[in-house]
């Protein structure tokens, strides 16, 4: 695995059909979404969740959170798109970004729930392990179209960037560091926690709902982390405010504010056990 990523110079063009290209960044993220769905049907039996509701959800969801990815990133490289807007519908080219995946995604299942009168928290924390299996394999979208890799490197699992996608910085070197790779890793070690959260909180019968926010704010916590380090490695042009590139300090926040949500959540679920206590 390590020799083929070394030696393998992926092309974005999966096949053509006459004037019409197929690319492998909009079949991978076809397959991260379907994925994502059938795990999320899977968690959500725990629940007993019918799997019609997971799927009304995950329509919202996917066109909230692509709508925000897409939107977000365009935000970011707006001095790009300025110059070519009509290049901001070409989403199976790449240029995503996660961070308004989350955002518009958490939103749009906000509303949802509202409609629908359901639970948010269990919801999100059904949708958050199947989100995370997603980024693990949407992440190699970007492997075959040659982007947000990370600094050159000499180790033997470096891949080779072709140098019309190196940064002009770059264009002496040859491997960069697999950031695409590091970043599905540490999604699927997500996964397994959440997914081995949700079997410890489907057995319990107390405290559900502190639970269910648990692994939501779990997830957002830990994946603020994992991109703020994978941040460190990236070359790509992001907006920063001295050493500190936008990715990094829009994860720190989310992370504080959620580790913030958690321990006060806590907190109070302390406060009502010892209330009822002394009824």
């Amino acid at each position: 695995m390590i020799n083929f990523l070394h030696t393998y110079l992926p092309e974005a063009i999966l096949f053509k059909i006459g004037s019409l290209s197929i690319y492998w960044y909009g079949l991978i993220l076809a397959l991260a979404m379907l994925a994502g769905i059938g795990m999320a049907i899977m968690i959500g039996r725990f629940y007993k969740v019918k799997a019609e509701t997971i799927v009304d959800f995950a329509f919202w969801l996917i066109i909230g959170g692509l709508i925000g990815a897409r939107l977000y990133y365009v935000g970011l490289e707006w001095a790009y798109y300025k110059d070519d807007p009509l290049s901001i519908l070409k989403i199976w080219q790449g240029g995503l970004a996660i961070h308004g995946a989350i955002l518009f995604g958490l939103l749009s299942l906000w509303l949802f729930v509202r409609r629908r009168k359901l639970d948010f928290w269990l919801l999100a924390s059904i949708v958050v392990p199947a989100l995370a299996l997603a980024q693990a394999i949407g992440r190699w979208g970007n492997y075959f179209n040659q982007e947000l890799f990370g600094l050159p490197t000499a180790a033997p699992w470096g891949i080779p960037i072709a140098e019309i996608n190196r940064p002009a910085a770059y264009l002496q070197n040859s491997y960069f560091h697999p950031t695409f790779l590091y970043e599905s890793i540490g999604n699927l070690v997500l996964f397994g926690f959440l997914c081995l959260a949700h079997w410890l909180s489907s057995r319990e019968t107390a405290n559900k709902q502190l639970n269910h926010k648990a692994i939501v704010l779990g997830y957002l916590i830990f994946y603020s982390v994992l991109r703020f380090v994978m941040e460190e490695f990236r070359i790509d042009e992001v907006p920063a405010i001295g050493h500190w590139r936008w990715p990094q300090i829009f994860s720190l926040a989310l992370a504080l504010a959620s580790l913030a949500v958690l321990i006060m959540s806590a907190l109070k679920q302390r406060r009502k056990e010892k209330e009822d206590l002394f009824l």
